[in-house]
């Protein structure tokens, strides 16, 4: 699997669309079973507050991998400039190196929603910080239709790198 996730990375770092918008045409795709357990567990949060469900971007996917160097080369978590990925949102998440299943990854952020109170965003967190459930809010915000996700390796750690299009968390807008 690793193999698989550097491969992209390489793919996507050589490629000049990377940071290119993505199509709006609805895409279908085979998806590995990574991908197809991210997606799944998106899909999830989606349903319990009535959005529709997220279509996978392989597009996405392969510009969020290629962030996966930088991520490492950081040793921390830092969002990618938004001016390299225009009309795009970005979650990240970091955790020890082959210690945790893609669904434990994304459950990160959807253990946000125990802070997340349904308003007008950017005052949707009981503790009054937006940016408590911003990755949560991300997952289920309703007009956001695409998703694409990868997980880059170092040999310390995984980093889950998702991106959003349209992208969410837009102040004055409802949420869910």
């Amino acid at each position: 699997m690793t193999a698989f996730f550097l491969a992209l990375a390489a793919i996507a770092a050589a490629s000049p669309q990377a940071t290119a918008p993505v199509p709006v045409a609805p895409l279908i795709v085979s998806l590995d079973p990574v991908s197809q357990q991210l997606l799944a567990a998106h899909n999830r949060e989606r349903a319990l507050v009535g959005a529709p469900p997220l279509q996978w971007d392989p597009q996405l996917a392969m510009a969020a991998i290629s962030y996966g160097p930088t991520l490492a080369a950081l040793g921390r978590l830092e969002h990618s400039p938004r001016a390299s990925r225009p009309g795009q949102r970005e979650n990240l998440w970091r955790g020890t190196s082959h210690a945790y299943l893609p669904g434990q990854m994304v459950g990160s952020w959807t253990d946000e929603k125990r802070l997340f109170r349904p308003g007008v965003f950017p005052a949707v967190s009981v503790t009054g910080n937006w940016l408590h459930v911003s990755h949560y809010t991300q997952m289920i915000w309703r007009t956001t239709t695409r998703v694409g996700c990868g997980i880059y390796r170092s040999s310390q750690w995984d980093y889950l790198i998702c991106r959003y299009s349209p992208p969410g968390n837009t102040d004055g807008k409802l949420v869910p």
